[in-house]
């Protein structure tokens, strides 16, 4: 055999398996996934389809194994049917429509007689968790995408180990890749070990032990219970304000978060999260030792706000996160005014954004002025020029703070904050939480908070925007392709 006709033989060869390639791709990557998802798949594919077929059987799966999915439909319709329902007949309709789309969805409705403090201090909101813990008198629940123990979250392990030495059973789960890529991740849990804490990895990638699903698909989900009477929501992870990293440091990064404290009947639906994932990681059910019933947690004196926690994630069958932000930004007749750190929409979330704007309604997006991580901080700015056409106000917050905080406004009486960020990860592939509140005094306090962004910051205005270099708009466009491969 001449070394010619080899040649050629395995370049016929390679196109023929190219073409199948591409045809295999055609009838299977589309079902059942967005239109844009699925073209940016093609294209890659039809592009370098080895190296594009070799990334999806990788990461192509935007679901978790069926067991977890089956799991969490369990542990759903069980929450629904002891939940019941309820409508806060003093909303709006459109509101109470939500909600019962919020409930249909992961089986928790709305609850009245709760409260909620907003805490924008960094290490503020450590504390204020850490003095929670110490009046724990029977259990505590913690749950963060990374935990880390340093001199900043020191307090917090303290009083974590005060409350076990106090007989409570303290309990802790947290991401399994996220939290130990941090550095001297062994140590922290070492330290809750040592220390008595009962913990467990969410969503482990081991794939030798049977533990396997896409790399990517992460729990960013970030809580704390205690007792079952005291909550704390948001978007802050368990580390220092710098995570710890070197090329952070370099930088002079800093992270500003937003954390609510809540009590009233609300906590037992931040628990309810934490206990669904405890079960799902670990298989065990602690409902029945470690719950206290919404009927039956005590109601603050100033519980004035009707609230509902919205979990989501690869382990529904729907975006429950997306589907109650576009119903409320559709919802608004005043005003719309989004945080984000990551803000990476899919066309629906543009478009709701854009349409807004032309109904008249005052729409304001914060955003960091500079970001950490380069390929979602360009696939956003592609999005500038759109929204800021179509008459959104964008405010810059400015260096060497990381704006991480996850919350928007809607009119003067809605709210939601939460772990998860605007962008097409948290809509598909994280799990995680967001709370959903009803009542002025909770939105005056964010208001506190807007403000306190457009002080620090500044805004960008269109002119200043279409003065950017080509390479920069280059690179957010193509960044903005990649983004849709979920």
């Amino acid at each position: 055999m001449s070394a010619l006709f080899s040649a050629n033989l395995i370049w016929t060869i390679v196109a023929i398996a190219a073409l199948a390639i591409n045809v295999l791709a055609l009838i299977y990557i589309p079902r059942g996934r967005k239109p844009t998802a699925a073209m940016a798949w093609l294209l890659l594919i039809f592009l370098v389809p080895f190296i594009g077929v070799g990334l999806y059987l990788l990461i192509g799966n935007f679901r978790l194994p069926k067991k977890r999915q089956d799991e969490q439909s369990r542990i759903t319709s069980m929450i629904k049917e002891e939940a019941g329902d309820h409508v806060d007949v003093e909303a709006p309709r459109w509101l109470q429509r939500v909600a019962m789309q919020n409930h249909a969805l992961t089986g928790l409705p709305v609850v009245g007689d709760s409260s909620a403090e907003l805490i924008d201090d960094y290490q503020g909101s450590i504390d204020a968790m850490a003095a929670a813990i110490d009046t724990a008198k029977a259990y505590v629940h913690v749950e963060f995408y990374i935990a880390a123990w340093d001199d900043t979250t020191r307090g917090f392990f303290a009083a974590m180990e005060r409350a076990v030495q106090r007989g409570v059973t303290v309990r802790l789960l947290a991401d399994y890749i996220s939290s130990r890529k941090i550095p001297k991740s062994e140590e922290t849990f070492a330290e809750l070990d040592r220390i008595g804490v009962t913990w467990s990895w969410m969503l482990p990638f081991r794939p030798f032990k049977g533990q396997y699903q896409r790399p990517d698909l992460r729990n960013h989900r970030k809580l704390v219970v205690v007792d079952g009477a005291v909550g704390f929501v948001g978007s802050q992870n368990l580390i220092s304000r710098d995570y710890n990293a070197e090329k952070n440091i370099k930088r002079g990064l800093m992270w500003q978060e937003l954390v609510s404290r809540v009590e009233g009947p609300v906590v037992a639906q931040v628990d309810a999260v934490f206990l669904s994932d405890w079960l799902i990681e670990t298989g065990e059910d602690l409902s029945a030792v470690e719950r206290v019933p919404a009927s039956a947690v005590p109601k603050p004196a100033a519980g004035d706000l009707h609230c509902q926690m919205v979990p989501s994630g690869p382990a529904y069958g729907t975006e429950n996160n997306l589907r109650m932000f576009l119903s409320l930004i559709h919802g608004a007749t005043e005003k719309v005014i989004l945080t984000s750190p990551y803000f990476v929409p899919d066309e629906a979330m543009i478009y709701a954004i854009t349409t807004a704007c032309q109904r008249g309604l005052d729409v304001q997006l914060f955003v960091s002025e500079l970001g950490d991580q380069g390929m979602v901080y360009h696939a956003q700015r592609s999005y500038y020029e759109t929204l800021l056409r179509a008459g959104v106000r964008i405010f810059l917050y400015p260096a060497p703070y990381i704006l991480h905080a996850k919350h928007f406004s809607i009119d003067d009486d809605i709210a939601v904050i939460g772990s998860s960020n605007m962008d097409i990860r948290s809509f598909s592939l994280n799990s995680e939480m967001s709370l959903l509140v009803r009542g002025e005094s909770f939105v005056a306090q964010m208001r506190e908070v807007e403000q306190k962004y457009r002080v620090a910051g500044r805004e960008l205005t269109l002119e200043e925007w279409l003065r950017e270099p080509a390479k920069s708009t280059f690179l957010d466009g193509v960044f903005r392709l990649t983004s849709a491969l979920n």
